[in-house]
């Protein structure tokens, strides 16, 4: 039988690594986007430095989510695509355009060039950030069938952006779609070993609390999953018949204390810890900062606020079987520690 190719978008990104190391691992050829060419042998010694297997089932495709130049080479021939590529910058930022038009832009270009290709599924990554924010602050459980309120107060633009986006594929699909398939998967927080030299996604809060740049702990309460069992999430909705057509919640158990957070830290990585704060921060104290700070503005609505997220109908249609957010966490700083990531005092 004829091995079956899927192009990963954005090949040098922290999921799309763990993406590209999991189906080489599965016999797949994997051809992976990538900025400009120039990149491809610092992607390959990443990738080898993670423990990348068959590496001669990996090539490499120039292609920008801002033009379209390159996009038909890069689908042709391909049975399945993973648009993992997205700009990923939540919190406050100067202009929201510079995060909302590239990613939805971006995201109609791939599903455009994967239609005209006749690529049978796109899985496309958004996120729980198109899900959870808007809402009223109460015990509601948050699945698939939510959509992020755009417009409400507590959404910022990478929250708008990938609700945007994530929106614009699914009306695509349904006005242009068949023959290919749309699969979207929504995790939430997402930690875990990292790739190379650069520290991404939420492994960022890691890196910022072992290099001592938050001084303690506001009310906060992150829902986490770990950056293998997202890969494999993508896999799972790539593969599974039943999953054409539907989104998939890629959440593992209670959001986590931020102050549980460190203590997980402080814990497993020993004198590396030295800088993790121990005090928390009240949440007067966070009101009265945000008046003035933009970056309290954002996290002062979601004091006390802990989402509830369920995963069963990731678990009961694709099978998915995550760890616990804790070995994501621990993972997570056990690397950075051992990359020499973090400042020491």
């Amino acid at each position: 039988m004829t091995q079956q190719r899927v192009l990963v978008t954005g090949g040098s990104g922290f999921i799309a690594g763990h993406c590209i190391l999991q189906l080489l691992e599965r016999g797949y050829l994997v051809r992976a986007t990538v900025r400009s060419l120039d990149r491809e042998a610092a992607v390959r010694e990443v990738l080898t430095e993670a423990g990348m297997v068959n590496g001669d089932a990996l090539s490499f495709a120039a292609a920008d989510l801002t033009g379209d130049a390159g996009w038909a080479d890069a689908v042709a021939g391909v049975d399945f695509v993973l648009h993992v590529a997205s700009p990923v910058m939540p919190g406050h930022v100067d202009n929201p355009d510079d995060v909302i038009v590239p990613a939805r832009e971006g995201t109609l270009r791939v599903l455009r060039a994967a239609h005209d290709a006749g690529v049978k599924r796109v899985v496309l990554t958004s996120a729980f950030h198109a899900v959870g924010w808007g809402h009223p602050h109460d015990d509601h459980v948050f699945t698939e069938d939510d959509w992020t309120v755009v417009g409400a107060p507590d959404v910022d633009a990478y929250g708008e952006a990938k609700t945007v986006a994530e929106r614009a594929a699914w009306d695509f699909i349904r006005s242009e779609g068949s023959p290919t398939e749309l699969v979207t998967v929504l995790p939430v927080a997402v930690m875990g070993p990292g790739m190379g030299h650069q520290v991404s996604g939420s492994n960022n809060i890691i890196r910022r609390l072992l290099d001592g740049d938050i001084p303690g702990y506001p009310n906060l309460y992150f829902p986490i999953v770990d950056v293998r069992d997202v890969a494999a999430g993508h896999i799972l909705a790539m593969t599974t018949k039943d999953a054409a057509g539907q989104r998939f919640l890629l959440s593992n158990g209670p959001a986590v204390p931020f102050k549980e957070i460190g203590a997980l830290i402080r814990a497993h990585v020993g004198t590396a810890a030295a800088n993790v704060p121990t005090r928390t921060i009240p949440d007067l104290a966070v009101k009265a900062g945000a008046r003035f700070n933009a970056q309290m503005r954002e996290i002062a609505s979601d004091l006390g606020y802990s989402r509830k997220t369920s995963n069963e109908k990731a678990r009961r249609v694709l099978g998915w079987k995550p760890r616990g957010p804790e070995e994501a966490i621990v993972a997570a700083a056990q690397s950075l520690v051992a990359k020499n990531l973090v400042k020491t005092k």
